[in-house]
């Protein structure tokens, strides 16, 4: 385990002359949670300075807070209440969702506290070359005169929301934040990496903030001011209708034999954990970087106008939500009765996983029939009926989550919906995975119905999908990619007609916005977490690793000196280290790499902080006989091209933990370890032999 970066909540708060306001959360996170939404809201209603003045109500509520999650797969799980999240993630850890709670109420709050006159912008782009469909047998199910609509079977479109002061004085805008919305996974990292990081959204936004608050020069050397996470600007790159799309980019090969998987099955000689998507870098942090500069380098042309497209945005703030229940839900389409959703169920091809992260055992995509076996072992839980398999046809159902509660339930069946407008934008937050063409069909079906409706301009009105946004629900598939029945139509949880019915709900609030109303919820979603067993870890007294002295003392250190290559030169130490969670230090970091401004170092400038790309923290922990548990910290620094010659050193901030049986309490020590100063140099420069200690002067400035 270990941190590549830290992950992070973004908001941004719009209101309008007359009060109406709402708050957009992207967080580099899996995706929103119910739970989540309760905890946060709990925290900001209970705010004082967070109340209308005038009505002593609360600011912010579940109907104008969206918050969506990234869906990078490198962050904590563990924040997710139903069963089947729980088994794929780490159970349920309160660390985590207290962490993450915090964070997220905190980021509304600053956004909130920091509002002041602003303009909005949006600009829209095509960004190639950065992601690919996974699943393109099923795209090429939907109906040809459908297909003929759109150049591509993923969404090359990024959109961007542009925010600035308005000055009245004649000085020129702050630049405020930028959000924007590109359909791709954040699965460059795949499941092989054990290191905390946002994947390509993460770092995109973080090469963009670091851009907008002056720690990065044109020539990409850093000229930190502050930690990173700390500057004033905010960037975001908010998850959409990703549902289908890849950012490997050299697709599904055989591991085996490096041939081209089978494309409606994705297996190798009928096994699909052989099957896996790689690229386009040489490995899988080259590749996160690719996809997130790519992204970045998009984002800012759209952000600079290159394109000559930016529209200001005019207007007032409106919103819309509710709660409806899926299961049992009666759907039909232009006045035509389609069927009625099913109870939650899982597909065997769920269980087969995707070319970006395959499953195991003897589980396939594309599959429409349960193997004898799996038959027999998923009866136990609950043998479905006729009726339900009819329902999921031709889902071959190998988990029925909607009819398992035992320890508890297994799958949501109320689900929010929302809709946030700022003037001519608007936003859609479903809390579902869309795929391609599903994501079209809702944006295009919404925003022609709010043209006729009044609410948007045919010319100028833009509709974004929020995905993973307010709670979780898997996939959401058209009714033709569901037949194939590969990854995302086996998590399309509800049956064939699911995407159907987040139309016609959605149209609902749509019209209900037309009209100035409130929506009664069908239901509201059980928050059961109150009975949930932590299945995290508790803290325990630190103990140090055999022959350290005290935390922080260095075990393996620093060699003497360094050639500056191509982006390859590696700096390690290895560190006596406690338990990272005594002291999440949010908003600080762990680790710092320095740059020595005098002979003895006394005098230093930050390069590098725990959130930088080219920064590595592992934690090993280990037992040193049946009840000491020791961890050792390496720390590592890929060193970036653009270094200065001269000398550095390492710093490492812990705190350790001795807890107190007879007082029942934990006493917490912060401790601070640091490296010898080492040299980084220019390749080529012997000016001294190996083994001799450099001297500073030789290097400093």
């Amino acid at each position: 385990a270990g941190l590549l970066q830290r992950v992070r909540s973004r908001a941004f708060v719009a209101c309008d002359s007359q009060g109406k306001r709402i708050a957009f959360v992207s967080m580099d996170t899996g995706m929103g949670g119910i739970v989540l939404n309760n905890r946060v809201l709990q925290i900001l209603e209970k705010d004082k300075k967070l109340v209308d003045e005038n009505t002593g109500e609360p600011l912010y509520t579940h109907a104008n807070v969206a918050i969506s999650g990234t869906h990078t797969h490198s962050a904590q799980s563990g924040f997710l209440e139903h069963t089947i999240f729980q088994f794929a993630g780490s159970g349920w850890v309160e660390d985590t969702i207290d962490t993450f709670v915090k964070g997220v109420a905190e980021s509304i709050y600053l956004a909130h506290q920091n509002m002041q006159p602003a303009n909005a912008y949006v600009n829209i782009g095509n960004l190639h070359n950065a992601a690919i469909n996974r699943s393109p047998t099923a795209y090429m199910l939907n109906p040809e005169w459908e297909r003929q609509k759109y150049k591509y079977n993923t969404d090359h479109e990024m959109t961007l929301l542009k925010f600035t002061s308005s000055n009245s004085n004649n000085q020129d805008p702050k630049e405020l934040g930028m959000f924007n919305w590109f359909a791709v996974h954040p699965t460059s990292l795949n499941n092989s990496n054990h290191l905390i990081a946002g994947d390509n959204k993460g770092y995109a936004s973080y090469l963009f903030e670091e851009w907008k608050n002056n720690n990065m020069k044109n020539n990409g050397e850093r000229i930190k001011s502050s930690l990173t996470g700390q500057g004033d600007f905010v960037a975001a790159f908010a998850a959409t209708n990703l549902g289908d799309v890849s950012p490997n980019l050299k697709g599904p090969k055989c591991r085996d034999t490096g041939l081209p998987c089978d494309a409606v099955h994705s297996t190798c000689n009928g096994r699909g954990e052989l099957c896996s998507a790689f690229g386009p870098g040489e490995d899988m942090y080259e590749s996160c970087q690719i996809i997130g500069k790519r992204q970045y380098e998009m984002a800012k042309k759209l952000y600079n106008n290159d394109n000559q497209n930016m529209q200001q945005i005019s207007g007032g703030i409106d919103y819309i939500h509710t709660y409806v229940r899926m299961p049992g839900l009666n759907v039909t389409s232009n006045g035509e009765y389609l069927g009625t959703l099913c109870k939650a169920a899982m597909g065997e091809s769920f269980a087969a996983g995707t070319i970006d992260g395959p499953g195991m055992f003897d589980f396939t995509q594309g599959t429409t029939t349960l193997k004898p076996f799996w038959n027999f072992i998923v009866d136990f839980l609950h043998k479905s009926t006729p009726e339900e398999r009819a329902c999921q046809h031709p889902k071959a159902i190998l988990l029925p989550t909607g009819n398992l509660d035992i320890p508890y339930p297994w799958a949501p069946d109320v689900l929010p919906l929302q809709i946030l407008k700022i003037g001519q934008f608007v936003i859609l937050s479903v809390p579902s995975e869309f795929t391609t063409m599903s994501g079209r069909r809702l944006r295009e079906h919404i925003q022609a119905k709010m043209v006729r409706d009044g609410l948007l301009d045919k010319d100028k009105g833009v509709v974004v999908i929020a995905g993973l946004t307010n709670g979780y629900a898997d996939y959401t598939t058209t009714f033709e990619e569901y037949q194939e029945q590969r990854y995302e139509a086996g998590s399309t949880i509800y049956g064939p007609h699911q995407l159907n019915a987040y139309i016609q709900e959605m149209s609902k609030l749509a019209d209900a916005m037309a009209k100035g109303i409130k929506l009664s919820p069908s239901a509201k979603p059980k928050d059961f977490s109150d009975r949930l067993v932590h299945t995290g870890g508790s803290l325990h007294t630190d103990h140090l690793p055999p022959k350290a002295k005290y935390f922080g003392q260095i075990l393996y250190d620093v060699n003497k000196h360094y050639y500056l290559t191509d982006g390859k030169t590696i700096v390690s130490a290895i560190f006596a280290g406690a338990n990272p969670l005594n002291n999440l230090r949010l908003q600080q970091t762990y680790i710092e790499v320095v740059r020595c401004l005098d002979a003895q170092c006394e005098d230093h400038s930050l390069v590098a902080d725990d959130s930088d790309w080219e920064t590595r923290i592992h934690v090993t922990k280990s037992r040193e006989d049946i009840v000491e548990i020791y961890r050792t910290w390496k720390v590592e620094w890929y060193v970036p091209k653009h270094t200065q010659p001269g000398m550095y050193r390492f710093y490492l901030y812990g705190t350790s933990c001795l807890y107190n049986l007879l007082h029942t309490h934990h006493q917490f020590t912060d401790f601070v370890g640091k490296s010898s100063v080492f040299a980084i140099q220019k390749q080529g420069d012997y000016s001294f032999r190996p083994d001799q200690r450099v001297s500073m002067e030789t290097f400093l400035n």
